[in-house]
């Protein structure tokens, strides 16, 4: 895991307080079988329906980020913070030089067959408006279009692993923000 300085600390608890948006999507696999399918480098090329490519940049332990390509064209930097094995990490992503949003992924075990992922995002959108003014349009605007979009995501990752093949672009449907 990376070393962080007192500024980066303080820079992911500041995203922390942001207005979050959460998905949960339940799955038939084991817990360790979700883990190897969102921990494997480039993973997002065969699970993320609005992802033209996923190149890793560095996937080494206390080093791990990759480049996603959107369809319509965004390019962002996934740059991951934690790193914990079976249970699920944190990663800030954007555009290079950019804004960034903080996220968090995390698999809860159900059993020996089933598993449950969680994706939290805390957006930067809106990020700079006081909470109290935020409020609404993150309520109609944002939130809706993130879940959709978390749903998309993890709907994905149950898609690879159900018909162990890479999902179609767009599968449920293009996205505003991202298609």
């Amino acid at each position: 895991m990376p070393t962080f300085h007192r500024t980066h600390i303080q820079e992911f608890e500041i995203m922390k307080n942001r207005l979050p948006v959460s998905h949960t999507v339940e799955f038939e696999v084991s817990a360790d079988e979700l883990w190897r399918a969102i921990s494997e480098p480039g993973n997002l090329n065969n699970s993320h329906p609005f992802c033209e490519s996923n190149e890793v940049i560095s996937w080494e332990e206390g080093d791990r980020s990759d480049r996603l390509v959107y369809l319509n064209g965004r390019d962002y930097v996934r740059r991951f913070q934690t790193w914990e094995e079976g249970v699920g990490y944190t990663l800030v992503i954007g555009e290079k030089g950019g804004a960034q949003s903080y996220v968090e992924w995390e698999i809860e075990p159900l059993g020996e067959e089933g598993s449950r992922l969680t994706i939290t995002v805390y957006p930067y959108i809106l990020a700079r408006l006081p909470r109290l003014l935020a409020l609404i349009p993150h309520a109609f605007w944002v939130r809706p279009r993130l879940k959709a979009y978390l749903d998309s995501v993890i709907s994905g990752f149950r898609y690879y692993l159900q018909e162990g093949e890479r999902i179609p672009r767009d599968h449920f449907g293009k996205h505003p923000w991202f298609s």
